[in-house]
């Protein structure tokens, strides 16, 4: 499962996770903007960066791992140098190198050893998040991340059931979306409605995909125009929550690539879904929408 966007929406919606997975105090994350950084030469892309607002707190510099890749660091430390020459940034900096298992990581090499000695490049192992027990909504996630598909719909239902306790109705959005996001990754072949019936009823209809859906259906009068309505409202949430990801990956998107995304069948938009991360650059979305998003 391929989750860079995932952990960028992660940090996004939770900025003290960063300071969770390196334990440090989560105050230290008050004064942080986080943001998704191109380091433009060679189209490297940070996973996210932690940029903040006082000069005497450091810059952190993250990139997140779901797989073997032995030119890791490599590449980590020509994204970090290729970042701070084009910056120049005032402030100090920390690497947060972030692998899924242990085993994810290439062996480093004697000048990576003296950055990770010297804490310039910190490391976090998100396999021993797995049995621990928390309060932390963004640890949770990343539990249900980590969980295998036979373990994901228990654990997405009883995160379901936590999240109803929270009295602030942003995070409870937030939390719920990233369930169903986290499940659209994990069962690709299940349909909109599939993913939704592993919620609780109360829990569904709390989310903005089924809300969007519920409201177009409405719109739509008489019996048989209120199913087929209800049934393009679900489009509609499809293509609203794959155009909130797009975003979030390529930045605001034009009214053109927009339009042609909103006038996709629902089969053209589970395809997207599943070809959403192998998409590197604007130009590979338009070419997909232009060679595969063509009307049947």
């Amino acid at each position: 499962m391929r989750t860079d966007t995932l952990f960028y929406q992660l940090f996004n919606a939770f900025h003290s996770l960063l300071f969770e997975l390196i334990e440090r105090p989560i105050s230290e994350a008050e004064g942080y903007e986080f943001s998704s950084v191109e380091v433009k030469e060679k189209a490297f892309r940070f996973d996210g960066i932690f940029i903040p607002k006082a000069k005497d707190k450091p810059i952190y510099l993250i990139e997140v791992q779901f797989q073997q890749k032995e030119d890791f660091y490599w590449e980590y430390l020509s994204e970090i140098y290729l970042y701070l020459n084009q910056s120049r940034p005032e402030q100090d900096w920390k690497a947060i190198a972030i692998f899924a298992r242990r085993s994810y990581e290439p062996e480093p090499r004697s000048h990576v050893q003296e950055m990770l000695n010297c804490q310039r490049i910190l490391r976090v192992y998100l396999e021993d998040l797995v049995d621990r027990e928390t309060d932390s909504f963004a640890i949770n996630i990343i539990q249900l991340i980590l969980s295998t598909e036979s373990q994901a719909v228990t654990m997405a239902r009883r995160l379901g059931d936590k999240i109803e306790q929270e009295n602030d109705p942003e995070i409870q959005e937030q939390v719920l979306e990233l369930i169903e996001t986290v499940l659209v990754y994990k069962f690709p072949k299940l349909n909109r409605q599939e993913i939704e019936a592993m919620f609780t009823y109360s829990d569904l209809k709390q989310t903005r995909v089924y809300q969007e859906a519920r409201e177009e259906g409405e719109q739509r009068g008489e019996q048989r125009g209120l199913q087929l309505g209800e049934q393009r409202g679900l489009i509609k949430g499809q293509a609203t929550m794959l155009l909130r990801l797009l975003n979030r990956k390529f930045g605001q998107i034009s009214p053109s690539l927009r339009g042609k995304v909103n006038k996709l069948s629902a089969k053209q938009l589970e395809n997207l879904a599943e070809a959403l991360f192998d998409l590197e650059t604007i130009a590979d979305l338009s070419d997909w929408l232009k060679t595969k998003g063509k009307a049947n």
